[in-house]
């Protein structure tokens, strides 16, 4: 069965981020694994595949044939890239052509000098920006050509560089297989062409899916036909304990897959020689609402089936009989023939490579919905760091505002740089919201002295982030209040970590000194502190938490919190003398996922969001990853990983082309190499020139001697040191090396 998934769309169901991947777009069917470029944003799946035709390649120039044709090679063949654009929702390909008296497409009535070549061998006569049947570059659809007489900048025929490009969107016709430039045969005619990968986004297959809303309920198709090989794929999700998913019947041959009980699937045929059947039994419940993987294969050899990862189920077939499935009946989906059908929900079912279109049928049959529900159940879990799953009709996704995290899987820091005297100002109540609003919204408030009604303040504190700075003492984060109480957390002028606490009923402030570990060395640190009544719990980086508590005497209420500070602490009336001290000349390094029970402050400054209206910012804040803690992602092993591609063992012809998203690896080694020559040029030159003025500082030393008697300088040192001449030979001769 296969072990590649069919898209991108289903890696990113996997929890997998942006990478390389195999992916076979017709399951076992003929077209085979194809490698590709997935990149996996907030709310889409990008799948793209490179060619070989370089960016902005030349044609013409004094070429006698008239015509000069471009050939793109794709990392896959034309018949997987179909397969891949007729799934997708949208596709796209950028087309560019820069001209010097080239023209392009001439007029909407005239013969085009240049055209390309897509699926089919189809030529087309229209170019980026534009669509099918409309023989015009994008500036003559918004009417701003550099001739306003032509429909393409090109067509004005200068002998300027002009340039026409945009995006060739109607999938149909990609991908782009070849360019055929016409107009290069004058003098000081010349053209350069660039086309981009394909990029195509969504997969109509994977989420195409019906549910089952009564036990009698059904779709219809056309007769399967599976005579000699069978393979059939789909995933379901039920509360029910059993209920047929398929079956097509033929004289006395039939086909069927089922489920029989809580734990077995089974999946049923015969060809003639009496009735096989191969059952799956699970150790856990499969009606547990959660989506199953079912693959059903029949062939003359042998027939197997599988469920999820569990062990896949063979039967090998007879060496003497029939092996051919006759059947005759319509195929079913759901109940068939009075048995109980399936109760719930199928996507993505797959006969012989081709996706049945469930959703389509259900529209019109009554008992079944077209699309699904509920696929947080099954794929939530990849909601990192806080990120709440999110419905989608088809699929899910993460919302990471909550988060100081973002990107689709909310694994990604946001992270910022500090200049030393820049800070950062959070504040909990900002103008215009009623108390009762702040509070539910961010379980964090003040009491504005202007704001009658009742003090509020915190038994509880969750703070969480990373740093790295290589100067000491300096604030990184401070909680202000409209009282005296506020929270600390500073690198004091030995670079050691100190969390401090003042919420009144003590003389001094309440110190966790951690010492003999220098947090000032210039790497990522994680800090985790979190605060219930009177226990403090501090985890730093990888070693085991450590729990304190706060004196008898403290109070435990963080009295009327006012605002949240980075950087360096910008406040009225009476400071901490240390961190007063402390403040000058500020922080400088790299924050990074800030988050204070419900408040991300970076995110809220970097990201524009509902509550980026509380940040007030002195100094510029850069984007930065440098403060993310590696130690945030695990990465994982190759070894352990499925999917990791080792990018030598993957044969892909094509791969150096990366355009745009791609992790071009041979620019990389080749930028290596290159890298590497040019450093050891110079330290030879640096060696050289070092040698030389080795020698020149001799001549100085000695320029007094004899100097008087020579003609000039450079005659005084030849007088002085019998070695010069030979010096000058040496030097020659480390040169010419």
């Amino acid at each position: 069965s296969a072990i590649y998934e069919l898209s991108c769309e289903a890696y990113k169901h996997l929890g997998k981020t942006s990478n390389y991947y195999w992916i076979d777009p017709d399951g076992s069917g003929t077209l085979g694994p194809l490698k590709v470029y997935c990149n996996m944003t907030e709310d889409k799946v990008w799948t793209t595949v490179y060619h070989d035709l370089q960016m902005q390649t030349s044609v013409g120039g004094s070429s006698p044939e008239k015509l000069s044709v471009l050939q793109l090679n794709y990392s896959a063949t034309m018949d997987q890239i179909s397969a891949i654009t007729s799934s997708a929702e949208y596709c796209e390909q950028f087309i560019s052509y820069s001209c010097k008296m080239s023209r392009l497409l001439n007029t909407p009535e005239g013969n085009p000098y240049t055209w390309w070549v897509g699926k089919a061998n189809e030529k087309h006569y229209y170019w980026g920006g534009s669509g099918p049947g409309i023989q015009k570059c994008a500036c003559g659809i918004e009417r701003n050509c550099t001739d306003p007489k032509y429909y393409c900048n090109c067509d004005a025929d200068y002998k300027q560089w002009r340039k026409d490009s945009g995006m060739l969107s109607y999938k149909e016709h990609l991908p782009v297989s070849q360019v055929v430039v016409g107009d290069l045969d004058r003098p000081g005619s010349e053209a350069k062409v660039s086309v981009g990968p394909v990029r195509c986004q969504g997969d109509r297959n994977y989420w195409n899916a019906a549910s089952f809303v009564t036990s009698s309920s059904y779709l219809h198709f056309s007769t399967f036909q599976g005579e000699t090989s069978a393979d059939i794929s789909f995933y379901f999700k039920t509360s029910a304990s059993d209920g047929v998913f398929l079956e097509n019947l033929g004289n006395t041959d039939f086909i069927k897959l089922e489920l029989k009980s809580a734990t077995e699937v089974s999946f049923s045929f015969d060809v003639g020689n009496g009735p096989v059947e191969i059952v799956v039994r699970s150790p856990s419940p499969l009606n547990d609402d959660q989506w199953h993987r079912v693959n059903a294969e029949r062939n003359v050899k042998q027939a197997s089936l599988q469920v999820d990862q569990l062990p896949l189920e063979t039967r090998k077939a007879p060496t003497e009989g029939h092996t051919r499935l006759e059947l005759y009946s319509q195929l079913y989906v759901g109940a068939a023939g009075g048995q109980r059908g399936f109760l719930g929900c199928i996507r993505s079912l797959r006969m012989n490579g081709v996706t049945l279109d469930l959703e389509e049928r259900a529209k019109v049959t009554p008992g079944v919905k077209p699309g699904c529900s509920g696929h947080c159940t099954s794929y939530g879990m990849y909601c990192a760091n806080g990120g709440k799953c999110v419905e989608k009709y088809n699929g899910y996704s993460c919302d990471c505002s909550k988060t100081a995290y973002d990107g689709p899987f909310c694994i990604k820091d946001v992270g910022a740089f500090f200049e030393e005297g820049m800070w950062l100002r959070y504040n909990f109540h900002s103008p215009g919201t009623s108390m009762k609003d702040l509070v539910s919204r961010t379980l964090l408030s003040s009491a504005d002295p202007e704001i009658t009604g009742p003090d509020l303040s915190l038994n509880k504190e969750e703070l969480s982030f990373s740093f790295s700075t290589t100067k000491s003492p300096c604030v990184l984060f401070y909680v202000s209040s409209y009282t005296p109480d506020f929270m600390a957390v500073l690198v004091n002028p030995t670079g050691n970590l100190q969390i401090r606490y003042n919420l009144g009923g003590t003389k001094e402030p309440y110190n966790i000194n951690i010492d003999h570990r220098n947090m000032a060395n210039g790497q990522p640190h994680t800090v985790n502190v979190t605060r219930n009544g009177r226990d403090i719990v501090l985890q730093l980086d990888h070693y085991p938490p450590t729990s304190y508590s706060l004196p008898a005497t403290s109070d435990i209420q963080f009295n009327s919190p006012k605002a949240l500070f980075l950087g360096k602490v910008i406040e009225i009336g009476k400071i901490d003398q240390d961190i007063y001290k402390y403040n000058t000349p500020g922080f400088t390094g790299c924050l990074s996922r800030v988050q204070f029970n419900q408040i991300a402050p970076l995110k809220a400054a970097l990201r524009p969001t509902n509550t980026s209206s509380h940040v007030h910012i002195q100094g510029e804040l850069v984007e930065s990853n440098c403060g993310a803690s590696p130690l945030t992602i695990p990465p994982m092993s190759a070894a352990t990983d499925p999917w990791h591609l080792d990018s030598a063992s993957a044969d892909f012809p094509y791969n150096g082309q990366a355009i745009g998203d791609g992790v071009n690896r041979n620019s990389a080694i080749i930028g290596g190499v290159i890298a590497v020559v040019i450093f050891t040029i110079l330290c030879t030159l640096v060696f050289l020139i070092r040698y030389m003025f080795r020698h020149k500082g001799t001549y100085h030393t000695n320029e007094a001697k004899g100097a008087e008697s020579a003609e000039s300088a450079d005659a005084a040192i030849m007088n002085n040191d019998p070695n010069f001449t030979e010096t000058i030979d040496e030097s020659k001769k480390e040169w010419l090396i």
